[in-house]
């Protein structure tokens, strides 16, 4: 009896380690492959990143992740100031007061998870507001703050939101083309150039890629020399 035992259990064990083998060739090699020759095959772009590159064919980021376009760090400054210059994304401070996400770091994302009512999130909003409305208004366009749109002063819910509205692009169109010397007619055709529709015309709502946006901005004053 103890050698049928044995024997059963060393079968048993010869089965469970040949279908351990089989299965890790099969999902762990051989479905990751497939699923990777597919992709490639199939959505190149998307597989690597959706990549984004610039007009020389460098890559500058990932259409699925916003960046921040600030001005070098200044000898005593704790937070960059925005180069205002290019078409500015949304606030990233999507984790509060938590500052691990405060520039777009993919490390961790996340919402601030506090109420309409909220103290801290009311001034810290209202200060957002007061900024935009300073930044963006030039000598002949005066921005109030029931211009500024929600996406102006609030971050995404995963705080690496690469778009902004439309009606947020357009707020900053003026500043834009003042401080690199454009008309605004031309860069209002950048804006709705690169303004994206719902998806299938019913899901989502219409959307501006900043990083695409001030890629093409920045070949539009390169042309202009």
């Amino acid at each position: 009896m103890t050698n049928n035992s044995v024997g059963n259990a060393g079968r048993l064990l010869w089965a469970a380690l040949r279908a351990l083998l089989v299965l890790t060739v099969v999902t762990g090699v051989l479905y990751p492959l497939a699923v990777t020759g597919v992709a490639q095959l199939a959505f190149p772009g998307k597989a690597n990143g959706s990549e984004i590159k610039d007009a020389s064919g460098k890559v500058v980021g990932s259409e699925l992740i916003g960046q921040t376009y600030n001005l070098p760090l200044k000898d005593g400054e704790e937070t960059a100031s925005a180069d205002l210059k290019w078409f500015q994304p949304r606030p990233s401070n999507g984790l509060g007061t938590n500052s691990v996400n405060t520039q777009y770091k993919i490390i961790l994302s996340g919402a601030t998870n506090r109420s309409g009512d909220n103290e801290d999130l009311i001034k810290w909003v209202t200060d957002a507001k007061a900024a935009v409305v300073k930044d963006n208004s030039t000598a002949g366009f005066k921005v109030k703050p029931s211009d500024v749109p929600a996406d102006a002063v609030t971050s995404s819910g995963s705080g690496l939101d690469p778009h902004i509205s439309p009606e947020y692009a357009k707020l900053q169109v003026h500043r834009v083309a003042e401080l690199n010397h454009l008309d605004i007619a031309a860069v209002e055709k950048l804006v709705a150039d690169h303004t994206d529709g719902r998806i299938l015309g019913f899901v989502g709502e219409p959307r501006v890629n900043v990083l695409q946006l001030n890629i093409a901005l920045k070949t539009l004053v390169a042309a202009k020399g």
